[in-house]
Order: C-alpha cells, then sequence, then structure tokens
C-alpha cells in the first residue's frame, strides 16, 4: 500500500481505487466480460447465446432546492446516461431510496411520479427496490441505483475501445453541469450581475445534462468498426478529466485541438461569475466520444439532425505520443485535473447564501 489518501470530496483517486478497490473484487467469473476499471462507466458480463448485460451504479442525487420536477428528473438521468455511454439503450433500473425524515407523502409523489415518467420515456422498467425513510439520511445522496442494458455481444462499446486514428468527438461543449447547478442553485446572484434576463436564460442549461440521446444517437451510425468506438460522459473534472481517462482506459494518446471545443457563451459566463475553470469543471451532459474516421462525419450529421451541438476535437495517437493539447500554436501535455474546481466554488457559494 502506498499511503495514498482520501480526497477531501468527491470521487477517489485512481491511486485509492487502484489500491483498495481493484485488488479486492470477490469472486472471478470468465462471464465478465468488463469489470471495475479507471474511466469506465459499466461493467459487462456475458449472458448467454451471443448476449450480453451492461449494468452501472450510481447515487440517486436528489436537490429539494431545484424543485421536485428538476430533481427527479436529473436523479434519473445521472443514473440512465452511463448505461447509454455503452451504446446500448437503457431498459432496466433498480432503485434503493434511503428518504430523509423530512420528505413527506406529498413531496414523495410529486417526485416519484417524474421518476416514472421519465423512466418511461427512456424506455426503462423499474424491476425492484427498496423504499424507507431513517434517521440519519439526508440531501442530496438518497440512496442508489442499477441501470441495465441487454444486447447482443458485439453491440456495446466501453471507453477501453478507443484506437489510433480515431476521431474525438465532444457534445455540447463543457461544464454544462457546473453552469447548469449554478444557475439553479443561485439564481438571485446571476441575476444581480448579469441581468435577470440571462438569469432566467441560464437555468435552461439544466435541462442539457443528460447524455442519453448524445450516446443512442451516436451509436445508432454503428458501432466498433462501424462507427462509434469509445463513450464517456464528462463528470467530475469535467472534459480535461473525461479525455484523459478514455485516454489510459484505452492506452492510447490523444491529440487535443482546444479551439475546437464547445464552450457555450452563457455556460462561459456563468464559470467566470464563479471563478471556475470551465475545461476541467463538473459537465455531466457532455459527451466525449472516439469513431472511425471515415464515420465523424456522419456522427456529426446524426447528432446535428437531434438539435445536438458537437465538434470534432482531436484525434486519436498511438500511446506513446502521449496526452497533449494544442492552444494557440503551442503544445502541452494534458493532466488530470484530480480535484474538481466546482466543489470548492459551489461550498463557498453555498456558506455565503446561508450568512446572508
Amino acid at each position: 500500500m502506498s499511503g495514498s489518501q482520501m480526497p477531501d470530496i468527491g470521487k477517489v483517486s485512481p491511486a485509492i481505487f487502484n489500491e483498495v478497490i481493484l485488488r479486492r473484487l470477490g469472486k472471478r467469473r470468465s462471464e465478465v466480460l468488463v469489470g471495475p476499471q479507471n474511466g469506465v462507466d459499466v461493467g459487462v458480463t456475458r449472458i448467454g447465446r451471443g448476449r450480453v448485460m451492461v449494468t452501472t451504479t450510481d447515487p440517486i442525487f436528489v436537490v429539494p432546492a431545484y424543485g421536485w420536477e428538476r430533481s427527479a428528473w436529473f436523479a434519473v438521468h445521472i443514473l440512465a446516461s452511463d448505461a447509454a455511454t455503452s451504446g446500448l439503450p437503457p431498459q432496466y433500473i433498480t432503485m434503493d431510496l434511503n428518504l430523509p425524515l423530512s420528505m413527506d407523502r406529498e413531496a414523495f409523489e410529486l417526485f416519484w411520479n417524474v421518476v416514472h415518467d421519465e423512466c418511461r420515456k427512456i424506455g426503462m422498467a423499474i424491476v425492484s427496490g427498496h423504499t424507507g425513510r431513517y434517521h440519519g439520511c439526508e440531501y442530496p445522496m438518497v440512496g442508489g441505483a442499477t441501470v441495465i442494458c441487454v444486447g447482443p455481444e458485439n453491440g456495446y462499446v466501453t471507453p477501453t475501445m478507443a484506437r489510433p486514428g480515431d476521431r474525438i468527438l465532444i457534445t455540447k461543449g463543457a461544464a454544462v453541469e457546473a453552469a447548469g447547478l449554478f444557475a439553479v442553485t443561485f439564481p438571485d446572484k446571476v441575476a444581480a450581475k448579469l441581468g435577470a434576463a440571462f438569469a432566467k436564460r441560464a437555468e435552461k442549461i439544466f435541462w442539457q445534462m443528460s447524455v442519453v440521446d448524445d450516446a443512442l444517437t451516436a451509436a445508432s451510425v454503428g458501432v466498433r468498426n462501424r462507427g462509434v468506438t469509445s463513450m464517456h460522459d464528462a463528470t467530475e473534472c469535467g472534459v480535461w478529466g473525461g479525455l484523459y481517462e478514455v485516454a489510459k482506459a484505452s492506452r492510447v494518446g490523444m491529440a487535443i485541438e482546444k479551439s475546437n471545443i464547445i464552450v457555450q457563451d452563457d455556460i462561459r459566463a456563468v464559470c467566470d461569475l464563479f471563478g471556475i475553470d470551465p475545461y476541467s469543471s463538473i459537465s455531466e451532459g457532455t459527451l466525449i466520444l472516439t469513431c472511425r474516421p471515415h464515420k465523424s462525419a456522419a456522427v456529426l450529421a446524426r447528432l446535428a439532425d437531434r438539435g445536438i451541438p458537437a465538434g470534432e476535437v482531436g484525434e486519436v495517437v498511438p500511446a506513446r505520443q502521449g496526452i497533449h493539447v494544442f492552444e494557440n500554436g503551442r503544445k502541452r501535455k494534458l493532466v488530470h485535473p484530480v480535484v474538481d474546481p466546482f466543489w470548492s466554488a459551489f461550498g463557498r457559494e453555498a456558506a455565503a447564501a446561508a450568512s446572508k
């Protein structure tokens, strides 16, 4: 054990994952094709007759201040987004809800109605779970869920499948989640600094925080040799973290042109207001994908047809060439941010708001 420290907040570091978790994964089973790995959002298990089961597990994240409709929508789409990055549609979900005592029946019913509606729209059946209210449980982490997809063994992708020559595409751009959460949590500050009309518009960024449509639309062109080779949503540590994780998972290098990465004008303004770097900030809703070079135009066209902004930002290269970002003609090595600036900035704003 190297003595790596636990993080103050957020996901454990790759070092903790490798030193503590990865060495102890229970019984080895030959049908597990993809187990826990850094930068890989799903597990894959062979279930016979050329078919696989893809699973992903995450917290159920609920923030009442967003309103029950937004809270429930976000909770479902966070869960379904990771599963959709496999290229297979999410079909089943199990949910464990450990609710705080402050949640009454009216609030729960409002929340659950949206959970039901969103699962139905995505195509997920709720197949099992547990629901209760308990001492010691508090928002925003009120349980956990597993999303399951079933499909052909040659019909899924993971972030381990990118290969040299692939093109790198990014949808919606950087800091979607960071800007969306700031806009709906601190609308008064946004309005005071950037105007009421801007604040109202910025709150709509919230509804971009899903990659379900992005991933399934891209995969509809084809997967592996037929099109998309890997997909990963840019959650903690944002675009820089996501790109780094795909490169490491696939054991490849990358050449990335920073100027080609979308940063929506409203998102940049919110990030500037709260003093965070958009490229390293949490960004659920941003899909990082790689595809065979002859399929890049087709994937971009399919996304455009669905109204999803996207751009080609670079190329996958051999690992020996490293992971580099090009900016204004200069080349620098891409290093994983490790700590997402969103959390400390959000904490400061929350503390300041509470003290008023």
